[in-house]
This record gives C-alpha cells, sequence and structure tokens, in this order.
C-alpha cells in the first residue's frame, strides 16, 4: 500500500485527541491503528458517490429519468414525509 501522511488538518478537535479516537476504534476493532486505517480508506474508495450513482443510472435507464429529475423526486418525496 502506498503511504498517505496527514498535514495540517482542518478539524475542530486536535490532533491527539483524533489519534486516540482513531486509536481507541482500531483497538475495539482488534486491529492495529494501520490496519484499521487501511479498511476504512479502502471503504471510503469503494464507496460511489452520489454522482457516480446518478451516472449509473443515467447510463443505464437511458431517457428513462435524468439525474435532476431523480434528484428532484427524491426532494420531493423526503418533503412529504
Amino acid at each position: 500500500m502506498r503511504n498517505v501522511q496527514v498535514r495540517d488538518p482542518t478539524v475542530e478537535t486536535s490532533p491527539v485527541e483524533v489519534h486516540d479516537a482513531l486509536v481507541r476504534r482500531a483497538e475495539q476493532a482488534g486491529q492495529s491503528l494501520q490496519q484499521f486505517l487501511a479498511a476504512q480508506l479502502a471503504d471510503i474508495a469503494a464507496t460511489p458517490t452520489v454522482e457516480d450513482i446518478l451516472d449509473r443510472i443515467e447510463r443505464r435507464d437511458k431517457g428513462a429519468l435524468s439525474s435532476r429529475a431523480a434528484i428532484e423526486a427524491l426532494d420531493e418525496d423526503r418533503a412529504r414525509r
């Protein structure tokens, strides 16, 4: 695996607090910090973005429903709830 280094994170908590929280989560998962972070990064990379999903829908159902129409339909459905 290639190396990733995070510098000057723009998070509201201190880097020490972030590190400590990640160490706790790794321990709870029975993993080393490196194993835990590698798995988390792999999950993030494997999760499609909303744009990816909408592109797939458009390609699969060409002309059936545009991504804009899909978003509007979802927004309307959420507003009714």
